[in-house]
């Protein structure tokens, strides 16, 4: 069966197991690419929604070459909301682990956030309850690959991939 259509473009397969602080490019179908972090590695509940989840950050920063890689990527510079993820992105190489830099906290986000829609409530990502939502707010779920193509897509104002 092939592959389904992405607008993330395969950069290089990995059966690495990435490691929190991990720093990972993407390819665009426009020739561009986006960075993220591994913020998050091997996750088991509760800290995670699902078994040997990673929880990783995707940057708005594009770049025309994967080695470009922003100085700044701050959480402020997040394209999306903190989300959980399996390997399966660098197993099929959507994900490229460019290098590894230690975790600095002024990195990470104050307060991560996510809905646990099972619960009908705002977790953090030990799924301990929130009294209010804060911003930037994801989902307590894991996301697929392609799940993630389409709100890349929808965020950077590209045509999703067709289903």
């Amino acid at each position: 069966m092939p592959s389904p259509q992405t607008n993330l473009k395969v950069l290089r397969r990995s059966n690495r197991r990435p490691e929190q602080g991990d720093i990972f490019a993407m390819g665009l179908s426009d020739g561009t690419f986006l960075f993220g972090r591994v913020v998050g590695a091997d996750l088991e509940p509760p800290l995670a929604p699902t078994p040997s989840a990673f929880l990783i950050y995707v940057y708005r920063d594009r770049a025309r070459t994967k080695t470009t890689v922003p100085d700044d990527l701050g959480p402020d510079r997040l394209l999306l909301p903190p989300l959980f993820i399996n390997r399966m992105p660098w197993t099929k190489g959507y994900f490229e682990t460019l290098h590894h830099q230690a975790l600095d906290p002024a990195a990470l986000l104050v307060q991560h956030c996510f809905w646990d829609a099972a619960r009908a409530r705002f977790v953090d990502e030990r799924q301990q309850p929130l009294a209010r939502e804060t911003q930037p707010s994801g989902d307590w779920a894991l996301c697929s690959y392609r799940w993630l193509d389409d709100r890349i897509s929808d965020a950077l104002g590209i045509a999703r991939a067709p289903e």
